[in-house]
């Protein structure tokens, strides 16, 4: 039996794993997909807002060319962090369930990528896991089609191409600036009435920039009704008109939400509007003894709330925690 069973691979999971080892309890990552799968999905070419400082886990170092790292760079200090340590993490297996026995123990169940069922022990779980899964939909005719994608990864395939853009943060702004480069006809259609307050400094002025140019193209108080195979129907919101507007791909950057159904499955309370789950925050436990929460999945709806440099603290109040629990024998 496990002392402790992890849910999620990502930047927090480690730290968790990381500080529960410290402890000198035994640890297994469960991890549906690789390790730090939400950052392998960042566009290719991102640079981080925080400092590499703000990213690191367990003590090591994250040695960078710049202040602010890029994603390729994230990615192999996180697999040197894993490395160093050797964390067992089983990678491409789901975990599908969480069941707590009456002896206050708890059963994980996961399919592997084989579709072979497996059983874990544990006396304690960590849920850890991310959100990318789990985009925000629009609800939209034709959303579901092959030109629409909830995820950006590099400008190429759009060369020359014209690109509408839904949504108005960081990653609807750096994808616009990257599709530029490659000579596409960039479109932004956002719900507000500017961009986000909180585009990276060191952006904003060039992106206002290209605005001013024409290069870039942004709709404000407005939204996409309709998604056609050769245009998009936009609606003004402070006029109630619409208008169409060719187009031959779009990028719904929309945000992404934690999936919940781990938590409801084993029980965990949800807030009143069921935005969260309900945790003590000095311990990071929930309702359920030995059932904790860290990283984003702690967050509302907004995955904003919890980021890496906020949410790599929460393995180590786990881990203090658990450890001052007396541990039953296998």
């Amino acid at each position: 039996m496990e002392d402790v069973i992890i849910i999620g691979a990502g930047p927090c999971g480690l730290s968790a794993a990381i500080e529960c080892q410290l402890q000198g309890l035994s640890v297994c990552v469960i991890e549906k997909y690789n390790i730090v799968h939400s950052i392998y999905l960042y566009p290719t070419h991102m640079q981080f807002f925080s400092t590499s400082e703000l990213l690191e886990i367990g003590g090591i170092p994250f040695v960078t060319t710049l202040d602010k790292p890029y994603r390729h760079e994230a990615l192999a200090y996180y697999r040197r962090v894993a490395s160093h340590y050797n964390l067992r993490v089983n990678c491409y297996e789901e975990a599908l369930s969480i069941d707590r026995q009456p002896d206050g123990t708890f059963i994980v169940r996961t399919l592997t990528s084989s579709g072979v069922q497996l059983e874990y022990p544990a006396r304690n779980v960590i849920l850890s896991s991310g959100y990318f899964d789990h985009p925000n939909i629009l609800g939209i005719p034709g959303e579901d089609t092959e030109k629409v994608t909830h995820y950006f990864r590099e400008a190429h395939p759009y060369t020359g191409m014209k690109v509408a853009i839904i949504g108005g943060s960081n990653s609807a702004v750096d994808a616009a600036m990257e599709l530029l480069r490659v000579g596409a006809e960039v479109t932004i259609v956002y719900r507000g009435e500017g961009i986000s307050s909180h585009i990276k400094p060191w952006v904003k002025p060039i992106f206002e920039a290209m605005l001013e140019k024409e290069r870039i193209h942004m709709r404000t108080s407005s939204r996409v009704v309709s998604i056609l195979p050769d245009r998009i129907v936009i609606e003004s919101l402070t006029e109630g008109t619409t208008d169409e507007l060719e187009n031959d791909f779009v990028l719904a950057l929309t945000g992404f939400r934690p999936d919940r159904k781990l938590l409801a499955s084993a029980g965990v309370q949800m807030s009143e509007d069921m935005d969260k789950p309900v945790f003590n925050p000095e311990t990071m436990e929930s309702n359920i003894p030995g059932l904790y929460i860290a990283g984003v999945v702690a967050s509302g709806r907004n995955a904003n709330e919890v980021f890496i440099e906020s949410g790599r603290g929460h393995g180590k109040l786990i881990a203090r925690h658990i450890a001052r629990a007396p541990l039953s024998e296998s």
